[in-house]
């Protein structure tokens, strides 16, 4: 198995080579020179298997540059009932992704169990066990940077806290996390770990990340590398509980499943794409936004138009605080048949500040091969749906997730499971689950005065030559 960039003008690597980097050396995104393919036999001798054993099946077809019993061991140290041991009551940790099942044929999938609280855990540990191993293969070390919008920032330290040869940068707005977020990353002690509030939106943070990973001098001076989700292997990780959700809620090996995913970046839902382009039968992928919708405009017109940091809302979802959706590339190179030149051409109007309209380049009908649609929520709509979901079910969720629920019954079909995609457990989110139902959440004990911990958080301008000096001078 080998990798090519989106933007075609980078060599093919393999999946070790790309582990540690990033974007590719054009300013690309890696991607599977084809995708390996499961029949309707594969998705049968699935059904038996447990969430390692399914994980291992997963991988082993992505990954061709590390020995089988090596990728087994990293997948058996990381999922484990151990790490993600915040489950709801009545649900088996074993289960690492249990179905919590609202009524028939609607689903919630829980993804936060882990250390915290947050889906991003999913892919995070099994990066933190990747990095460790390939590090100590070759004998070096790396230098982490990275953005956050609120989640993806402490999934990444807690993954990689005390680990050799491993050093994270990590960049927050300075507002917009909730309490909770901040103290979850702000609280660490560990010496390898850094963290950096930016005068700005989370877009500046990401800008600043791209900018350091396309100076080349300096990215291999100081070995710099990535895990936001342009991460190629955090992707493939997420591919993993599609394949578990559908093999729970489904007994014939073409049925169809609808996936509601709240949506940012555009990696989550990124991953329920290939494991369509995989062989999972997938009716739907619900793109579900929050009032930066540049997501839910673009499946609706075909012009994808980033704002820019003034025109960025902070919202009750903060974690889709997000208007430049970097795997949306991904898709787009795949919509485009895979064509670099067609993308270095779309992503430089971005790039530039500007927008791309695929109706007008004929490429939009082709979308709805693909399964995409889409929807927007608000503030209003979150308040409402966490407390319809809770005096029906009796079940509190947090409000990405009620995003998500919110569009996915937009997108419901007679016959057809929705799988909502849990984002975050609601303790993360204690101000609006407490305007919404009058009731503070529970919190998992060993988080019970996350807030009060001592912080170490160094602030900075939105500005990248400010995080290139301050890497330099913390590198080691």
């Amino acid at each position: 198995m080998k990798y090519i960039s989106t933007r075609g003008r980078a060599p093919a690597q393999t999946f070790t080579q790309i582990l540690l980097g990033g974007l590719a050396p054009d300013g690309g995104l890696y991607m599977p020179e084809t995708y390996p393919q499961f029949t309707a036999n594969d998705l049968a001798r699935m059904r038996d298997k447990n969430y390692r054993e399914l994980a291992f099946a997963i991988l082993s077809r992505l990954v061709s540059d590390i020995p089988a019993a090596d990728l087994e061991v990293l997948v058996e140290r990381t999922y484990t009932a151990q790490v993600y041991s915040h489950t709801r009551p009545g649900q088996n940790p074993h289960d690492i992704t249990p179905l919590l099942t609202l009524e028939d044929d609607l689903h919630i999938l829980s993804l936060s169990n882990g250390p915290t609280l947050a889906f991003k855990d999913m892919a995070m540990q099994l990066l933190g066990h990747l990095f460790e191993y390939v590090l100590a293969r070759e004998g070096c070390e790396i230098n982490i940077l990275g953005a956050t919008s609120g989640d993806t920032g402490s999934a990444a330290e807690y993954a990689m806290r005390g680990k050799q040869g491993i050093r994270v940068f990590m960049l927050s707005p300075e507002h917009g996390m909730t309490p909770f977020q901040q103290a979850q990353m702000y609280s660490l002690q560990e010496p390898n770990i850094f963290n950096i509030a930016v005068q700005g939106v989370f877009d500046d943070c990401q800008d600043m990340v791209k900018a350091v990973s396309n100076d080349a001098a300096f990215k291999a001076r100081f070995q710099i590398g990535a895990v936001n989700s342009i991460n190629w292997a955090r992707v493939a990780a997420q591919i993993i509980y599609y394949f578990k959700a559908w093999l729970a809620v489904t007994e014939d090996n073409q049925q169809e499943v609808s996936f509601s995913v709240p949506s940012g970046n555009f990696g989550n839902v990124c991953a329920g794409h290939i494991a369509r382009q995989m062989g999972l039968p997938i009716r739907h992928l619900i793109v579900a936004t929050n009032e930066n919708d540049v997501l839910d405009e673009f499946f609706k017109t075909g012009v994808y138009r980033p704002r820019g940091a003034t025109q960025t809302y902070h919202t009750s979802s903060p974690s889709m605080d997000i208007s430049k959706a970097s795997n949306f590339e991904r898709f787009v190179f795949d919509l485009s048949g895979r064509d670099g030149d067609k993308i270095r051409e779309l992503w430089g109007r971005v790039e530039a500040g500007g927008s791309f309209d695929l109706k007008a380049a004929g490429l939009f009908d082709k979308v709805a091969d693909y399964g995409f649609v889409s929807g927007a929520g608000n503030h209003a709509g979150r308040l409402h749906t966490i407390r319809d979901v809770y005096d029906r079910y009796g079940v509190i969720i947090d409000p990405h997730t009620a995003d998500g629920v919110k569009v996915g019954l937009q997108w419901r079909e007679a016959g057809v499971p929705l799988v909502c995609l849990e984002t975050a457990l609601p303790a993360k989110f204690e101000a609006t689950i407490v305007e919404a139902l009058g009731r503070r959440p529970e919190r998992p004990h060993d988080l019970e005065n996350l807030e009060s911990l001592p912080q170490r958080v160094h602030a900075m301008a939105a500005d990248a030559q400010a995080i290139k000096d301050y890497i330099a001078a913390h590198a080691g």
